[in-house]
């Protein structure tokens, strides 16, 4: 009995030094619309060495981690207006990305070039709702990537826009693209039920909410889903905040599913924290801030081949050409003002014709802020990074108050102060005046815009109907920064008021 009881204590004791098992985690870690935001924005935030200092602490940190971008990696500064994505797709194996997406503006300047640069990224690139095989990315792509992690396997794939009517014919000519409600949870459910993945995750370019209301969203996936367990989404530059009740979506059967997005530029890092054996998911988010300075000083050699970059955008950013009255954020009333009305200035001039009765433009088309007091160079290339023309079009009545209707339908968008409407609750138009009085549909107006519109961007699909009376040759930013400077050489201040001429009522 003495000897049972002994044996039984023994084992006892084994059993209190075995250390309990510690279930698997796989840290993932995303960014998106980073928009070629190599150092740190004008407000002191983001940069990507201090991104890679993040990356490399979580790697550091955690078991298995894995890194994700979510599209639009380029776009928006003057390292890629001056360097065509040199820049960014270089860094993205030096920042150890193990999955991307493509973003829309990946395609700005076309797909013989982003083939070219894709060729040499070792990162799995997923799209599974885009048809590459008639294009020069055919063979580049999986529609989705598979990361195993002991016995439990994570099944990432990929969801993108619809380019009709968002990304230039031209740059995405026979690109098949495939309904995302349509093969979202049917690729989910294809890796669970066949590739017998445990967890199924969205990687998405279609955004948190809907620029184009006739467009779906991430919200509106998750609500149909029924296999999707997470979203890392991208494309409305949302700051989806841990906790603030945004970061989770019911989906078809009721289960809450976490959802994430960073906004835009790369000033915020975005950690989730998958529990392989509960799935229970932890949303953090990172500030890419000064506090990651220290660490990435250490990144000497990254620092010295960008410097090659820094000289030429430090050349023109700091080249002063202008003032300006007041700081006017890029997505402020202000900023779409001034841009209107500038354009109408510009092209009575440019085309000659005298006669235009407004101007229409895309506040997505300002990418930067104006700041108060000197104005560089620099700052208005950035501001107007694309590759378009201003173009004048003489638009039946009927279309004028469609593309209207259109505007209203996504919040307004920039126009002249010639031109005055109000939409109601549910987005649609309520009046519409030019110069005070009511468009009349069988009238002909003269309208001002950019070629993007013209062509149906921003899914001004009226527009296209329009008989053109003048088509520019150069940049429309080239313009605008010419007229900057003869501001400057007037003595004039750039300025607007702060007015909402599209507006709900």
């Amino acid at each position: 009995m003495a000897k049972s009881r002994n044996f039984m204590f023994l084992c006892l004791c084994a059993l209190m030094v075995i250390p309990a098992l510690r279930a698997e985690h796989l840290m993932i870690i995303a960014v998106n619309d980073t928009h070629s935001q190599i150092d740190p924005a004008s407000d002191g935030k983001g940069g990507v060495a201090r991104r890679r200092a993040i990356y490399d602490h979580m790697r550091a940190t955690n078991d298995i981690t894995v890194l994700i971008h979510a599209g639009d990696a380029v776009q928006g500064t003057l390292f890629f207006s001056l360097y065509r994505g040199e820049v960014e797709f270089a860094l993205m194996d030096t920042l150890g990305y193990d999955a991307i997406i493509l973003g829309n503006h990946e395609f700005d300047n076309g797909m013989e070039e982003l083939a070219a640069h894709y060729r040499d990224v070792d990162a799995v690139k997923m799209s599974a709702n885009y048809d590459f095989s008639a294009t020069p990315l055919d063979g580049l792509f999986h529609p989705y990537w598979i990361k195993a992690v002991g016995d439990k396997r994570v099944g990432f794939f990929g969801i993108n826009v619809n380019p009709s009517g968002l990304i230039a014919d031209m740059n995405c000519e026979n690109l098949g693209y495939h309904s995302a409600p349509d093969v979202a949870d049917a690729t989910a459910r294809y890796l669970k039920e066949v590739q017998h993945v445990n967890y199924a995750i969205m990687v998405s370019h279609i955004g948190y909410s809907s620029y184009e209301p006739s467009e779906p969203n991430d919200t509106l996936i998750i609500g149909h889903s029924h296999y999707i367990d997470m979203v890392i989404s991208s494309h409305s530059h949302t700051v989806i905040k841990p906790g603030g009740g945004w970061d989770r979506i019911a989906n078809a059967d009721g289960k809450m599913i976490p959802i994430g997005q960073n906004g835009k530029s790369g000033k915020l890092v975005s950690t989730y924290d998958l529990d392989l054996e509960t799935g229970d998911i932890v949303y953090h988010q990172i500030d890419v801030d000064d506090t990651w300075d220290e660490a990435a000083s250490h990144y000497t050699a990254m620092n010295a081949w960008l410097d090659q970059y820094r000289h030429g955008v430090d050349s023109i950013m700091n080249n002063p050409v202008g003032t300006s009255a007041r700081f006017m954020k890029n997505s402020s009333a202000a900023a779409q003002n001034w841009v209107s009305d500038a354009t109408m200035e510009i092209i009575k001039e440019l085309s000659g014709i005298q006669n235009i009765d407004c101007a229409i433009m895309n506040k997505g088309g300002i990418r930067t802020d104006m700041p108060k007091g000197v104005v560089t160079e620099g700052v208005i290339s950035s501001m107007f990074p694309f590759d378009n023309r201003f173009v004048v079009l003489e638009m039946p009545g009927t279309e004028l108050i469609e593309s209207i209707k259109l505007m209203c339908g996504r919040g307004g968008d920039a126009v002249s102060k010639e031109l005055r409407a109000t939409y109601n609750d549910k987005g649609e138009m309520t009046s519409a005046k030019l110069k005070g009085k009511k468009i009349d549909p069988k009238k002909t107006y003269i309208v001002a815009t950019i070629d993007y519109l013209a062509n149906g961007g921003d899914y001004m699909t009226p527009m296209t109907r329009c008989e053109r009376l003048f088509v520019d040759t150069q940049k429309y930013g080239n313009h605008i920064l010419t007229y900057v400077k003869s501001l400057q050489a007037q003595g004039k201040k750039i300025d607007a008021k702060d007015d909402v001429r599209i507006e709900k009522k």
